[in-house]
């Protein structure tokens, strides 16, 4: 792979280059991961000494076996040059890591010194969104993703949201902070919610983030909705997990998908999510033509019958001045 191929992949989502880039693994290793990789290098070394003593044992055994059948020589021979490859070959992987783990450290040079030059082009976007009511709530409402964790009461409290940042921590492979700002609003008190990913230490993932202070009867963790079906009958109905769940939901900090999202998908470009056109307005300017359409082909058909109906009544006229004649 290129290195602008890199780049770019690294501009998407910097904490995730190990997932696309082999070469950047070692930019997310922590001390502990370090040492764990040099102990698998030694298990492999010694994976490697131990599969030549038994290829060496074995060459002995299959010698004196063959020792009447004059290919000893030739096996030997075979044998020895199979150990001098696989040594040789480890050899040139170990070549090969050494490289790849300088990559990762220029890959993250190039990152931070770009993420600090894109700073003052997002908060200048933000100024610009800041113009646009209802620019957030839109946005996500319009990812398919996003949208699926969004409630009636989501999209309510979500008109509210004015700003959404993502914070990158200076050391990248730290990991990173959302920021989701809010005018007053009957839903919490909180101007501000905020939810941050870290990677500690001994390299595990965690997360924390705001408390929501909800005001009295309005936590959206803890709805329940009546929901009418079409026999008329009411029943209780559990609505999809409510979007602020997300906030104190810190299980599996490695793979939080919603935050994934947001940083790696819509915070690059959001307005490509709010330019995406409403599919209902569509359908109904859809239907529109078709009612249109089905119109036009009545009055045809109507027009069809007429002329029909004043052929036949000719006809008749017709008939009857030559019964008078006759």
């Amino acid at each position: 792979m290129c290195l602008t191929s890199s780049l770019y992949i690294v501009w998407r989502s910097a904490t995730h280059v190990v997932i696309a880039h082999r070469d950047c693994r070692s930019k997310y290793e922590s001390p502990v991961q370090g040492e764990h990789k040099n102990n698998r290098r030694i298990l492999s070394r010694s994976l490697l000494l131990q599969r030549t003593k038994n290829m060496s044992a074995s060459t002995a055994k299959v010698s004196k076996k063959e020792l009447n059948s004059n290919h000893d020589g030739a096996d030997e021979t075979s044998e020895k040059e199979q150990q001098e490859a696989i040594e040789h070959i480890d050899e040139v992987q170990n070549e090969i890591d050494r490289l790849n783990e300088q990559a990762s450290e220029e890959i993250l040079k190039v990152e931070q010194k770009y993420n600090k030059l894109r700073q003052p082009f997002f908060q200048k976007r933000s100024e610009l969104i800041a113009k646009i009511p209802n620019f957030w709530v839109t946005t996500f409402v319009n990812h398919p993703q996003v949208s699926a964790l969004l409630g009636e009461e989501d999209e309510e409290a979500l008109h509210y949201l004015t700003r959404v940042e993502v914070t990158e921590f200076e050391d990248i492979k730290s990991g990173y902070r959302i920021d989701f700002y809010f005018d007053e609003n009957p839903y919490f008190e909180n101007k501000v919610l905020s939810k941050e990913f870290h990677l500690n230490e001994s390299g595990d993932p965690s997360s924390k983030s705001t408390e929501i202070k909800w005001k009295s009867g309005k936590d959206l963790t803890k709805r329940s909705s009546q929901t009418q079906n079409k026999a008329g009958r009411k029943r209780q109905h559990e609505e999809p997990e409510s979007f602020f769940t997300w906030f104190t939901d810190h299980s599996d900090a490695g793979a939080d998908e919603l935050g994934e999202v947001i940083k790696d998908d819509i915070w690059p470009n959001p307005l490509q999510y709010y330019l995406v056109p409403d599919m209902d307005e569509e359908e109904g300017e859809g239907d529109e033509d078709d009612d249109e359409e089905g119109l036009e082909d009545i009055d045809e058909e109507g027009d069809e019958d007429d002329g029909e109906e004043e052929e036949e009544e000719d006809e008749g006229d017709d008939g009857e001045d030559d019964a008078e004649d006759d």
